[in-house]
């Protein structure tokens, strides 16, 4: 008889795996009742860790060119391609899904990695422009990422929907902090197996979980943390609010994240005088 092992599933801070540093822990079940991981219960010390990996990472990430971003990102999709069984297991052990809808929300997942791979170097030259102005100069707009990205998805999001946000997110060269709720918190371990073995730099991804959305004031409120992706309606309205005093950028989850309109969620615009003729 083969006997069921809980797992035990870590948090993914600046490219390592550390327990959260309180101990706690919560179970998450299998959609049969039984216990399937045992998930760690994050604090806010945990999120500042985040913040200090995301906001060290920034710089160079943004900064890397265009095109490798692309790779990385392509990586991504090839790494997960190779873990494709192990996602779709968890898919159908925690969220209960069919093997065929399993096997389909695996594959939109690597779907979404090859899709904003490819939008990496693409994205500025169909959004920037160049401004008729009166006088001697050349007048352009070009966009440039916000930052550090906070990412609160709402439980019934789905892997691949989570996939494509977080891919959007840094295909422009923001490094995020992104907290798995319910379902979605056991597939933090495929995923940043995936984002560990993908040459992308440490700090620009961290994941966490926890049990009871104490984390929520915490991302909303951070100076260093420059926009939000907020999914829940209620902490959406809230998380305008308490984002006024650094003007903290927040946006909603797409319904169909694979889109240029996910990219442009989180770029800034720059506008460039440059004197011509004199």
């Amino acid at each position: 008889m083969l006997v069921r092992v809980p797992k035990t599933i870590k948090l993914y801070i600046n490219g390592a795996f550390p327990r959260t540093e309180s101990g706690r822990s919560f179970g998450v079940n299998a959609s049969d009742g039984a216990l399937y991981a045992n998930l760690c219960d994050a604090t806010r010390k945990d999120l500042r860790a985040c913040v200090d990996a995301a906001r060290a990472a920034f710089e160079g990430w943004a900064h890397r060119s265009a095109y490798n971003r692309g790779q990385i990102l392509y990586r991504m999709a090839e790494m997960a391609s190779s873990r494709t069984l192990e996602i779709e297991e968890c898919l159908r052990e925690v969220m209960g899904l069919s093997e065929t809808a399993a096997r389909a929300e695996a594959l939109a997942a690597v779907d979404a990695f090859v899709y904003f791979a490819g939008f990496t170097d693409k994205y500025q030259q169909l959004i920037g422009s160049v401004n008729p102005v009166s006088g001697p100069h050349h007048n352009f707009t070009t966009a440039e990422p916000v930052g550090v990205v906070g990412f609160l998805p709402d439980a019934g999001m789905s892997y691949s929907g989570f996939v494509a946000h977080l891919a959007a997110i840094l295909s422009s060269g923001n490094s995020v902090i992104a907290v798995m709720p319910g379902k979605l918190g056991p597939m933090l371990a495929p995923l940043a197996e995936v984002l560990a073995t993908s040459d992308l730099p440490n700090g620009v991804v961290n994941l966490l979980t926890e049990s009871k959305n104490e984390l929520f004031k915490q991302l909303a409120t951070h100076m260093e943390i420059q926009s939000l992706c907020v999914g829940d309606p209620a902490l959406f309205a809230e998380a305008r609010k308490l984002g006024i005093e650094n003007m903290k950028r927040v946006a909603a989850p797409r319904k169909e994240p694979n889109q240029l309109a996910a990219i442009l969620d989180f770029v800034e615009y720059k506008t460039v005088w440059h004197p011509i003729g004199v």
